[in-house]
Formats: C-alpha cells, structure tokens, sequence
C-alpha cells in the first residue's frame, strides 16, 4: 500500500517538486503526505497543470468581446455565431509524448482535444494540426514525420471527423523537440453548453467511458521537465489511444446532454481521474469522495496510486442530478461503454479518497488549487537584430531559378503527401480544403461557415518575440480575412523552452505582450489555449513557437473565395505597402544560407485598415480570388494562386521601384493581400482603396501557362509545380 512508503528527499524529487514547494505541501497537509497524496500534488502542480510559470502573464491577455460565451478556464473556448449556435474550440500540444512514440502521442493528442470539445456540448466538427519537426537531415526526423502523421490519421479518420488543414515546418531546433499541436472545432447549441464546476452535495460522481490502465501514468509530470539522452526511457508514460471508442464517448455524452442528467462534466486528460476530480471540486467549491475500488480498471493489482495518475484515454468524470444514474447507465451500455457510480459530492470540501475499506488519501481542494506555486520567473530579453537595408542584401543572378528553389524548400514545399492522408471531407460540410489560407466548413443546414487556420512564424519569434507574437496573430487574421470570412477569436499554444532560464523566459514575456497588442488592435479575443515549457533536449531550446489557431464566420458560404486564380484575364492587385523586408525571411534562409535581420514590422493599424478593406470587397462581389502574403513574399503568394488554379500569369513591376527586384519578389511586409478583379472593377476598387487610406496597385494579369515576372524571367507552372509537389514525397520515399 502506498501508504507505507516513505517519502525521502529523492522520492519528492523525483516527482518534480522543489524544496520549496514540498514545504508548502507540508504546511498545506499539516502532515507529511503519503506516497499517493504527493503524486497528486505532483500532477497538480506540474508546469503542465498549474501554468505556474505562465499564469501571471496569461492574466494580460484579452479575453472578452461581445460575441465571446465563455473564455479560458473551462475545457475550451466559446463563441457566440449567432441563431443559437455556438463555436467551441481549443489547441493543445502533445510534443513530449509524440517525441517519445510518434504514432501514439500524436493519436492521442488528437484524442484530447476532442474531448476538450464534445465534453462542453460540441459536436466535433474540424480538426487541425500544427507540427514542426527538426532538420530534415536529421535521422530521426523522417521517422517521427511518418509517425506523427500516421498518428493523427489514424486517428481522426477513425473517429469520423474531418483534419481540415493546418501547417508544418523544419528547423534543426526541433531536432531534439517536435512539436505535435492539435486544434478541434465545434458546433454546440448555445443554450446548451456544459461547465466543469461540481454541484449538490450528495449527488453522484460518474464514471464512464474506457476502462483505466497503467498506461501514461506521470504524463504531466514528463510533458513539465526537459528531454534529456534517456527521454527513451519515458516511453511508459506516453499514452494509448482507441479512436473507435473514443467515437461511442462522443455519442453517448451528446445522447446524455439532451436530457437533464448533468450536473456537470470534465474529461480526464493530464493527470487524469486527479486533475478531472480536483478542478471539478475546486470550481464548484466542493469536496468530493471517491471510492477506488469501483473504478473500472484492466489491469489487476492496480493500486490507487496508479488509478489516480493514469492518464489512459477515452474517459471521462461526470457529476449527474439524484434519481439519473439508470438514464445515464442505459445509455453508456447502449454504447458498451464503461458506467461507474465511483463517489459523491460532499460539503467538507476535501478530496477523500477510500480503498479497501481505508482512507488512502485525505486532502484539501482549495488550498491544494488555489496554493500551486505562481512564479514571476526573472526575464531577460536579448538585444533586437537591426532592420536590414534591402538595398545591402544579397541578390540571386537568377530570380527564376530562386523561386523555383523556395517552393521545392522544406517550409514552402506541399504538404500534400501529409494531408492526403487524412479525411478532410468525412461530415460532407467541407468547402475549402487543405492548401489555402484557411479551412471552410459549413454549418451544417446553414448557408453559414467557419473559417479556420493555424500560424506562427517562430524564426520571427526567435529574433524579436513581440513582433513574432503580434505577427502570429496577426497572420491568422489575415488567414480568415482572405477567405472573407470576419475573424472571432484565437486558442493559443504556446511553446517554449525551460522557463527557468531568464532568456526563455523573456521570450515567452514578449510573445505575450505582442499577441495582447495585436488581439486588441483586431478585436480578436483569446478563449482558449495551452502552454507546453521546457521543450529542450540538453539545454538546447526549441525556437519560441506562440502557435495561434483562429477562427471566424462568413454568413455565406457562396461568397468566400480561395487562393486559386479563377479565371484568365483577370487583373491581380497588390494590397499593403512593401519595403522589401528581408530581415528573417526565407528567402535569406534558403538561398543565402543567412538567418539574420529583424523582421518585418508589424502595423497593427494597418492590418486592420487593409483586412477590413479587403473583406469589405470579398463581400460586395468584387474580388474573386483572395491569398495573403508571408512566408516568401510577393513571388511565392502568386506562384502558389497560379498553381491552386492552374492558370499563368504575367506580373508587371511598378515603375521606379525603390527597392531592389529581389526585394520586392521575395520581401516578408506585414499586412498585404494579392486579390483578382475583373477588368472593369480595378480602377474602381483602386480609387476606393486610396480613399480608404489603403495602398494598392495592379501588378498583373492573369492567364497562360506560365508565371513571368516582366524584365526579370518566365517559368512554366509545371517546372513550379514539380518543384513544390516534389520534396516531401520523395523525402519520404514515396515519390
């Protein structure tokens, strides 16, 4: 029994807790805890559970508009879309786990957020994912590519609904560090929206779902502390997921949501039957009993310990109204699910938790909660690279030849191979699929849909963390703009390094501060998110990675617009100033081998101004095609338009430009569109745009079969399309 171990200074250190914080434990327990009472306290407190480095800077984040239901604290976010329907969404990283065991973690990553959803009311009904993995020269990463996205196919096809897009990226700083960060949406009638907070002394606690194993047992506690050459070892601790059951949960909770029955509700997921029992008591300002010895287990001799640090898949706590556990239990049998009554809600607002016939742990809720450190971790920011003159910047003899070598790099290449193997059109109510700047899926029975897309720039990040932040947030809205779609709100992930070093810290500080400015700036609210630290092997740190996943509503679906060129003989219009930003650009990167500068500028104002600009036009029928510019510049956004729609075009370069060639083809500026317009409305939409403040020109017209920049070079699309279609399947080996 867990009870008769001692509790030795390696013991308590090996659960992750400080000298610190054990005596606060101590003081909190007014008693040396047992084995199992300091594994809860682990969990809890872990970086992973507590945000206890995070927390005091999360605080600053805007997280309220009018349109928002319900913001962080609960399982996801909430937004209002309007005729009694709601938006529920989250993003949470699984990059520990999925590092360890790439099909498993990713999978279960999936899995998790699911739940984050349906368990508020949701029917699921969008996934994402973000991943970034290290050098592709790595020889490990080709492995966790194959693992992690065979992963999340696995499965979200299984569980029926559709991975609508997302990104993925390469940077020897993810060598020892990838990143798996999952994004679901859902649809939830807004009356009908579930919370955590247990409530009724006397009512019953539930159960239900798969049976609990020894599987991902200290999860959060490893997903809370840095790799090191042994991470091998924590394989153990990586959960195991099973779709097709996570499918019946999703089936039968929303069975039981249609009645009266719940009281409230909350998925195990890190630190499991602990963290679920704990932040539903802690919210509710209960107590709660539990009796272990009814929790449904597949594994024999499992001690409490283990049943209450598990973190196995697919289950979920649930507090019912007295007199509904026979509805409850009918349903969930229906579904050959697991029903258990394992406990009661109390007034003693203690966690107590019986075994054999024994209390095996006996601990305070709100002290427990409330008590978990909150650190103000010293931050110290390193200096920010000067702008680069792109006058002073190298220039390629072959402006050509370097746009074909962009698009067939690691970042810029298709990721086709990736997404063809997930089903992005189960559910039938997928309009824009993966490859543009943001997913559309319709509303069910509705002429409405959401617009949804993940970003983030961490080369910006790792330079200047206020701009990156700001850019990355900025970029999503851009995303959802294009499609014409008016952005709502943003979950976050942010993903750093070992906050307990000033320079991690300071980036994590300053990722904040511009991400607050640029939701601000955009009325564009945080309702969600997830915080993943320590994300280094041997000390050396990941690139700051703030990944935002935004989304927004278009009331009609019939007028949003793609990335593809729809027609020829159309005039292409750039929106948004550019100045040749080179600094931190992939062009610099890839083909100069220089990873140097500031990045571009974020004008917050601006972005505005030109996003309203631009949606205003998506909306009247006068821009057909919409892409926002980023990664490569002016040259890479109009190649990929030609290759969506699989038309030429023939670009003119303005006269007496200021800058170099390069520059303006390859240059990152914040805050620019490419749209097409017929003929007859540019000189129209152009006057509209200089009397909204709006820079904007004609650069082009489209038609032909190949991409000619005037005075400078022509490339066929088929040479483009080879080189962007080409890298990632024969890098997987399966060209």
């Amino acid at each position: 029994m867990t009870a008769d171990i001692a509790i030795t200074p390696q013991i308590v250190a090996e659960h992750g807790l400080s000298e610190s914080e054990y005596d606060r434990v101590l003081e909190i327990m007014g008693r040396e805890p047992n084995l199992l009472e300091l594994g809860i306290f682990s969990v809890m407190w872990s970086e992973h559970c507590s945000y206890k480095s995070s927390k005091k800077w999360l605080k600053t984040l805007p997280t309220e508009a009018p349109w928002v239901i319900c913001g962080p604290g609960e399982n996801a976010g909430v937004v209002d879309l309007g005729d009694g329907q709601a938006a529920i969404f989250k993003m949470e990283s699984h990059n520990h786990p999925s590092f360890i065991e790439p099909y498993q973690g990713a999978a279960t990553g999936v899995g998790g957020i699911l739940r984050d959803v349906f368990t508020m009311g949701a029917r699921p009904i969008a996934n994402m994912n973000a991943l970034r993995f290290g050098s592709p020269a790595h020889p490990k990463t080709r492995h966790l590519v194959a693992g992690v996205v065979a992963g999340i196919g696995g499965y979200g096809n299984c569980v029926g609904v559709p991975t609508v897009g997302g990104e993925c990226n390469f940077h020897p700083a993810y060598d020892g560090n990838i990143l798996v960060n999952a994004m679901t949406v859902g649809l939830a009638d807004s009356s009908r929206i579930f919370y955590s907070a247990a409530a009724g002394v006397g009512n019953p606690v539930i159960y239900v779902g798969s049976k609990t194993g020894r599987d991902g047992i200290h999860g959060a506690t490893m997903a809370s502390a840095e790799f090191d050459d042994d991470s091998e070892e924590k394989r153990p601790t990586v959960q195991v997921g099973d779709p097709f059951t996570e499918k019946l949960l999703i089936e039968a909770c929303l069975e039981l949501m249609a009645t009266d029955a719940i009281v409230a509700i909350q998925d195990m997921g890190a630190a499991g039957l602990t963290s679920s029992s704990f932040e539903m008591a802690s919210k509710g300002e209960v107590g709660i009993e539990l009796d272990l010895d009814r929790v449904p287990v597949r594994e024999d001799g499992m001690t409490p310990y283990e049943m209450m640090l598990s973190e196995s898949q697919e289950r979920m706590l649930m507090v019912l109204r007295p007199g509904a556990e026979d509805t409850a239990r009918a349903i969930f049998e229906k579904w050959e699910l697991d029903f258990a009554v394992i406990g009661r809600v109390t007034d003693s607002g203690r966690m107590v938790l019986r075994f054999g016939g024994a209390v095996v742990g006996d601990l305070p809720v709100a002290p427990l909660a409330d008590a978990a450190p909150e650190y103000d971790r010293p931050h110290e920011a390193a200096p920010v690279p000067a702008r680069l003159d792109p006058a002073a910047t190298p220039a390629s003899d072959d402006l050509g030849e370097a746009l074909v070598r962009l698009l067939g790099t690691p970042d810029l290449a298709s990721k086709r191979w990736i997404w063809e193997q997930y089903d992005h059109m189960v559910g039938a109510d997928t309009i824009g699929r993966p490859g543009g700047d943001a997913a559309l899926v319709r509303l069910h029975g509705t002429r409405k849909a959401l617009a949804i897309t993940t970003d983030c720039t961490p080369r910006y990040c790792q330079a200047d963390a206020r701009t990156g932040g700001a850019q990355a947030v900025a970029e999503t809205w851009r995303n959802i703009t294009a499609t014409g779609a008016r952005p709502l709100a943003i979950t976050d992930c942010m993903n750093f390094g070992n906050p307990e070093r000033p320079e991690i810290m300071a980036q994590f500080v300053g990722a904040i501060a511009g991400m607050g400015e640029a939701c601000r700036a955009l009325d564009y609210p945080v309702v969600s998110g997830n915080v993943s630290l320590y994300n280094e092997t041997n000390g050396k740190a990941i690139l700051p990675t703030p990944a935002i996943g935004g989304i927004g509503l278009i009331a009609d679906c019939d007028k949003a617009v793609s990335i593809a060129f729809p027609a020829e003989g159309l005039d292409v219009l750039l929106i948004g100033d550019t100045r040749g930003e080179l600094g931190q650009s992939l062009y610099l990167r890839e083909l100069h081998g220089k990873e140097e500068g500031a990045p571009p500028a974020v004008d917050l104002t601006a972005e505005r101004r030109n996003g309203d600009f631009v949606r205003d036009a998506i909306h009247d029928g006068i821009v057909s095609a919409c892409h926002d510019l980023s990664d490569g510049g002016l040259a890479v956004g109009i190649a990929e338009m030609a290759l969506a729609g699989n038309i030429g075009v023939d670009i003119t370069v303005p006269e007496g430009l200021a800058i170099p060639l390069h520059a303006w083809l390859f240059g990152e500026d914040q805050a620019r569109y490419l749209v097409t317009v017929a003929t007859p409305q540019s000189a129209g939409i152009l006057a509209a745009a200089a009397a909204a403040n709006v820079p904007a020109i004609s650069v082009g017209r489209t038609g032909g079969s190949d991409l000619t920049v005037r005075n400078g070079f022509t490339i066929s699309l088929a040479t483009l399309r080879e080189a962007r279609e080409s890298w990632l399947p024969t890098y997987m080996g399966t060209a």
